[in-house]
């Protein structure tokens, strides 16, 4: 049955034959989208739009999962893309478009200050000077538990983030520099870790050169800060707290953090497709 046809029996008396016309409307994927929004605006009927909204809302998260899936399995690398995803469960309607342009201006902003005779220190120099000063970035330091927050839409609109999200964008202007940082899970707190060339892309901790600190200006430190930090927090040391982490590491850290921040809310209806990008990423 063609679906504009499906579409105008949404108004089934009957659940069990409803729920067939849904399964079939769901079947069509985004193109039921459009004209599902159609109907919506249209229709006065309450029970009508109620439907249309859950269908709507399935056929999103289905190839929301799609796309994080296919991220997990083949395009990890690019933490950028990782980071819309999640984005988008919160904001499905955000222009990925608009917000690639805005962190593709600043890579070249900070691109034009750089040259191949920098030293480590004077590359997160210019990095700095740039992110910082120029555009304005800074860590939230009032309320960073909010999950507005972890959002990339949000933080570019405020330039303002938390320790994860601060620093997932200062390591994905690094990567598109080819600047050798990754990401350390230190507990409480997200770093980065500023390697030798030869460590890419399978590094350990004794590939790091020196730690920065996005959340805090870009300050660089050594890992006698972090033990200091470790202990003075009464936590039992691990390797991963000083060791670089992958993408999909710091990707589903980010997910965690979001389930917790609105588990704390009691806005539990949020989280369901987070769980689902989190039973992705556990099957990997």
């Amino acid at each position: 049955m063609a679906l504009n046809a499906l579409i105008k029996m949404l108004d089934e008396p009957d659940e069990r034959t409803f729920n067939l016309i849904r399964e079939k409307i769901c079947s069509y994927g985004n193109d039921a989208i459009t004209p599902l929004e159609k109907i919506f605006d249209s229709t006065f009927v309450s029970m009508v739009q109620e439907r249309i909204s859950d269908i709507m809302e399935t056929i999103r998260m289905n190839q929301a999962n799609r796309d994080f899936s296919d991220w997990v399995k083949y395009g990890s690398s690019d933490l950028l893309k990782g980071y819309l995803l999640v984005n988008k469960t919160q904001f499905p309607g955000t222009n990925d478009g608009v917000l690639t342009k805005q962190i593709e201006q600043m890579k070249m902003d900070i691109w034009l200050e750089l040259n191949e005779n920098l030293t480590a220190l004077e590359n997160v120099k210019v990095m700095n000077h740039i992110f910082f000063s120029i555009h304005h970035f800074e860590g939230n330091k009032f309320n960073p538990g909010d999950p507005q927050h972890s959002y990339l839409n949000i933080l570019l609109e405020t330039h303002k983030g938390n320790p994860l999200s601060i620093g997932i964008l200062y390591l994905i202007l690094a990567q598109k520099l080819k600047l050798p940082l990754a990401g350390v899970n230190l507990p409480r707190h997200f770093i980065l870790a500023y390697l030798t060339e030869s460590a890419i892309p399978f590094s350990t901790a004794e590939d790091v050169l020196f730690y920065i600190n996005p959340f805090n200006e870009g300050a660089v430190f050594t890992r006698r800060e972090i033990e200091l930090f470790i202990h003075q927090s009464k936590i039992k040391p691990e390797i991963s707290f000083f060791a670089p982490c992958t993408n999909l590491e710091i990707i589903q850290r980010l997910i965690q953090n979001l389930k917790s921040a609105y588990q704390r809310l009691g806005e539990s209806d949020k989280i369901n497709s987070l769980e689902s990008f989190l039973t992705i990423l556990e099957g990997t």
